[in-house]
């Protein structure tokens, strides 16, 4: 092998194109997203403004997430998260959390539904549009096969009728179309779930409590009620004729699990959207620690005491150190899992859930160390480090626990059903 096929044989550096992103995205961060973080965060509202901002040069639109999500080497909607999260969390989730909703429709539907209802989930500049996915419940948030929402297929009219109440859901309530995870065969538990469309104007949806939150308070969070919603065949996701054989393939496999023999995994419409997303929330952890991260270094370098630049201690230079060597592991996990899944190699070990642990971790433990670092002035508004620590405490809980993900990492390296 020649020297040149060696060095081309692997490569961690960034295209042309995606350097390009990368730099335009940074640049609406640090001028656009950065200097109304304190105020939107300060408001708890949807900063409109913003997202309309974002819609007007391209990044808020269904055309720009295609297309980093088609780049082959995975990279382009990690990429996107991180800088926009690098501006703020909670401004960077009102922004991106619609394509939550678009993954949903996408891992689950048929290629027309995907063409319906993913554009009206972005709408255009003049005239934005929200979307909301909504599969945590009261009593259903990690254990999923608890789920209470009904969905039950009325014959007569071709419609499914949506009864229930949904919690945790970004853009819930104020979203133009929500996608609706729902138990249509409780007996299979979270095989037996479906996904659906909740169109724009639906009787019967309504917003419920809208919660007042420790961080990302940017990004609306709130119950969604279902009250008798009736919506059209068409709206289930992937169609009843796919819904029934998978619901078949359920009912043999829970008949076969209970005389004792061992099956192939059925497919989960909650879970297929998760799996599909771990990575990119990851790589939103990855960002908010950069941003955190680079504020303590600064700091250590330009603040003063006992007549020196404090980061001249070691205790201080070390943390740093750790400080930056996990944010690196951390990316290198998430950008790991998303080519991985971009190029379609198989979780085997759990990769995307690993990613978004060893990230959401390091979010954490960044921002703390980063409020140590600036002392009394990190624990005031005065310095971003403060709300930069409340928005990362999200990242160990939401799209699944630091702890769920642990289980489903134990559980893909044992294939045991540990509990």
């Amino acid at each position: 092998m020649s020297d040149d096929s060696a060095k081309s044989g692997f490569s961690l550096d960034l295209n042309e194109d995606q350097i390009a992103v990368r730099d335009w995205l940074h640049g609406f961060a640090a001028d656009v997203i950065r200097p109304a973080a304190a105020e939107w965060d300060e408001r708890e509202e949807t900063p409109w403004p913003i997202i309309q901002e974002a819609a007007k040069v391209g990044i808020y639109s269904l055309d720009f997430f295609a297309t980093q999500q088609f780049d082959p080497t995975g990279l382009g909607i990690p990429i996107t998260m991180e800088e926009l999260f690098w501006g703020d969390a909670g401004i960077g989730l009102a922004i991106v959390g619609s394509a939550l909703a678009a993954v949903g429709v996408v891992a689950n539907g048929t290629p027309e539904q995907v063409g319906l209802w993913a554009p009206q989930m972005f709408g255009t500049p003049d005239d934005v549009k929200l979307a909301a996915f909504c599969s945590s419940e009261p009593d259903a948030g990690s254990d999923v096969a608890a789920m209470r929402t009904r969905a039950v297929y009325d014959q007569a009219t071709d419609e499914w009728v949506l009864n229930g109440t949904k919690t945790w859901a970004t853009n819930g309530g104020i979203a133009h179309v929500h996608v609706v995870v729902a138990s249509v065969d409780p007996a299979l538990g979270a095989r037996g779930q479906a996904s659906f469309i909740v169109p724009p104007g639906t009787p019967g949806l309504s917003q419920g409590q809208k919660f007042k939150k420790h961080g990302i308070r940017a990004s609306h969070t709130a119950e969604v009620v279902l009250d008798g919603v009736r919506v059209s065949g068409h709206c289930l996701l992937g169609g009843k004729e796919k819904l029934d054989e998978r619901l078949a393939r359920a009912r043999e496999r829970a008949a076969a699990e209970a005389r004792g023999e061992r099956t192939e995994k059925v497919k989960n419409a909650a879970m297929a959207t998760f799996e599909a997303s771990r990575p990119a929330v990851g790589a939103q952890a990855v960002g908010v620690a950069r941003a955190a991260y680079e504020v303590a270094l600064d700091y250590a370098k330009t603040r003063e005491q006992f007549g020196r630049p404090i980061i001249d201690n070691q205790g201080i230079a070390f943390t740093i150190a750790d400080m930056r060597t996990r944010i690196d592991a951390a990316r290198l996990l998430v950008w790991r899992a998303s080519w991985m899944a971009n190029n379609g190699k198989p979780f085997t070990a759990a990769e995307g859930s690993m990613s978004k642990l060893y990230a959401g971790e390091t979010a954490k433990w960044v921002t703390a160390q980063a409020i140590q670092i600036l002392g009394g002035n990190g624990f005031t508004r005065e310095y971003p480090v403060e709300r930069m620590h409340r928005d990362a405490a999200i990242y160990t809980i939401f799209e699944g626990t630091s702890e769920i993900q642990r289980l489903v990492i134990a559980r893909t390296l044992s294939g045991l059903p540990i509990r």
